[in-house]
């Protein structure tokens, strides 16, 4: 399982080390996919293969707009990327910009199934907020039966 809170600083040749914690999770090569929220998903191949799997599952998943523009999104703007022996991964320049990777403080943020990549003060400020509704959100998550 992947968790926890990572701060890293990408160099000046666009390379990230992976924390170390997740070095061994993740393998020596991993998929990079914009995602929610103003952040990078980062997944194990493994993992890629089974969420490409169930996106593109069943017959109605071309037929579907919602369906098309998210696998256009995540499959379009996802790349297979190489985690060198010092854990060390290239970013790619419009991966940066689609994360909005300003300057070269990030946060890796271990999410169970994937890790997430964020720009420190976009992360900041989103975990102040959630923090700020942690109460409710728990409530709300409790009314949908998760215990």
């Amino acid at each position: 399982m992947i968790i926890g809170e990572f701060r890293h600083t990408i160099d000046d040749k666009n390379r990230l080390s992976l924390p170390a914690k997740f070095r061994k999770e993740m393998g020596k090569k991993v998929v990079i996919t914009p995602g929610l929220d103003s952040c990078l998903f980062i997944f194990t191949m493994k993992e890629w293969e089974n969420i490409s799997g169930r996106l593109s599952a069943g017959d109605s998943s071309m037929l579907q707009a919602d369906n098309r523009g998210f696998n256009r999104y995540l499959f379009g703007g996802a790349v297979e990327v190489e985690v060198d022996a010092a854990g060390r991964m290239l970013l790619p320049e419009y991966i940066r910009e689609r994360a909005k990777l300003k300057d070269n403080k990030v946060v890796f943020i271990g999410v169970g199934d994937r890790a997430e990549l964020w720009d420190e003060s976009i992360w900041d400020a989103y975990r102040k907020d959630i923090e700020s509704k942690a109460d409710k959100l728990a409530e709300k998550l409790g009314q949908l039966g998760v215990k």
